[in-house]
């Protein structure tokens, strides 16, 4: 009565390796998805950093703008503005 069931050898083995051969495959998939989840924070991370630096841009050009009643023309890309020439009030020419 204290005979324990064993399974037979042959059959022990091939479980062994069929589990093994499960267990490798899972390994490898938890690994891949670790891999996938610190890129996609990596991404996020900079994606985030350009959001910031975006918002500051935005903000600066908004911090450079005239009063509503400041009916001058603005520069908001801080590009050089030719003077205007009252002297030469044609438009230019192509030719």
């Amino acid at each position: 009565m204290s005979e324990l069931n064993t399974l037979p050898q042959s059959n022990n083995s091939a479980d062994l390796d069929a589990a093994s051969t499960s267990v490798k495959r899972l390994a490898d998939k938890v690994q891949l998805i670790t891999e996938a989840v610190k890129n996609l924070h990596l991404n996020r991370t900079q994606l985030e950093g350009k959001i910031e630096d975006a918002q500051k841009r935005i903000q600066h050009i908004l911090s450079r703008l005239p009063d509503q009643s400041d009916g001058r023309q603005m520069n908001l890309l801080g590009e050089a503005i030719p003077p205007n020439n009252i002297e030469d009030d044609s438009e230019p020419t192509t030719h």
